[in-house]
């Protein structure tokens, strides 16, 4: 993928054609992605829900928050970047609730081809 958005607006569809797995999670995801090509976005992946799943912003309530930079984000999701090595060198600060960032990359390969 070329940029962070693109990830999100592929999850945002790709979500809704699969709700059981999208929502398997039962729980909110805060990302702050730093760098120009960043942003705040979160996705709201509770049980019950069939749309809305990708919001851009910050969220009152997330069970993980997960701050990357852009450029190690894109690395991640497009297989250059282990995530288990970035989040033991530093690349990556999860706050919150290590078992549901631990179940993200599950989440995640909804959005890859």
């Amino acid at each position: 993928m070329e940029s962070v958005a693109e990830f999100f607006e592929k999850f945002e569809q790709r979500a809704a054609e699969n709700n059981d797995a999208a929502t398997a999670p039962n729980a909110i995801y805060q990302f702050n992605i730093t760098g120009d090509g960043g942003g705040d976005y979160y996705l709201d992946l509770t049980k019950g829900k069939t749309g809305d799943f990708v919001g851009k912003g910050t969220h009152d309530g997330p069970g993980a928050t997960i701050t990357v930079s852009d450029e190690d984000w894109l690395g991640m999701i497009n297989g250059t970047l282990n995530p288990m090595q970035a989040f033991m060198s530093g690349k990556i600060k999860i706050d919150g609730d290590m078992t549901l960032a631990m179940s993200l990359q599950q989440v995640m390969n909804l959005a890859q081809d």
